[in-house]
C-alpha cells in the first residue's frame, strides 16, 4: 500500500487543513484514532521548503553548504531560509518596518535573472536596493 505525503492545504479553497484521524502504522494493530487535531508548524511547509528545512538540518545549519548542494548562490539560498521562516511564522526581527521589506518573489526574482546570466551583478545589486527602498 502506497502511502502519499500528508496535504498542507485543501485542494478547494487552499485553506489550511486540519487531520481528523490517524491509524497505527503497525498491520496487525491498524487502530484508528478519530477527532480533530492541527498539525505542527513543519508540517505545514510545502515540499520544497520540507526539502530545504532537511538540507539545513543535514548541513548542521550551514547555508553556505545547502547553496552547494542546491547550486544556487548565498544570497538565493539566504532568500529561500528566510521564505521559509515566514512560512513557519518566524517573522523577522529586523530593524526595517515591514513595509520596507521586498517579497521573497520580488528578490527571487532580481537573483534568479542574476543566476541566468540576464542581469549584471552590478545591475540586481541596484534592482535589490530599489527593493528596499519602496
Amino acid at each position: 500500500m502506497k502511502i502519499y505525503p500528508m496535504p498542507t492545504a485543501c485542494p478547494a479553497c487552499g485553506s489550511q487543513v486540519r487531520i481528523s484521524g490517524l491509524i497505527c502504522a503497525n498491520p496487525e494493530c491498524r487502530t484508528e484514532i478519530r477527532g480533530e487535531y492541527a498539525p505542527n508548524e513543519f508540517a505545514l511547509l510545502p515540499p520544497e521548503q520540507l526539502e530545504f528545512m532537511r538540507l539545513y538540518i543535514k548541513t548542521r545549519g550551514n547555508l553556505r553548504k545547502v547553496g552547494g548542494i542546491l547550486g544556487v548562490s548565498y544570497p538565493t539560498v539566504l532568500s529561500r531560509f528566510n521564505g521559509m521562516l515566514r512560512t513557519l511564522g518566524y517573522e523577522d526581527l529586523g530593524d526595517e518596518p515591514e513595509a520596507a521589506v521586498p517579497s521573497t518573489e520580488e528578490k527571487d526574482g532580481v537573483l534568479a535573472a542574476l543566476e541566468k546570466g540576464e542581469i549584471s551583478a552590478t545591475e540586481a545589486a541596484e534592482r535589490l536596493r530599489g527593493l528596499k527602498k519602496r
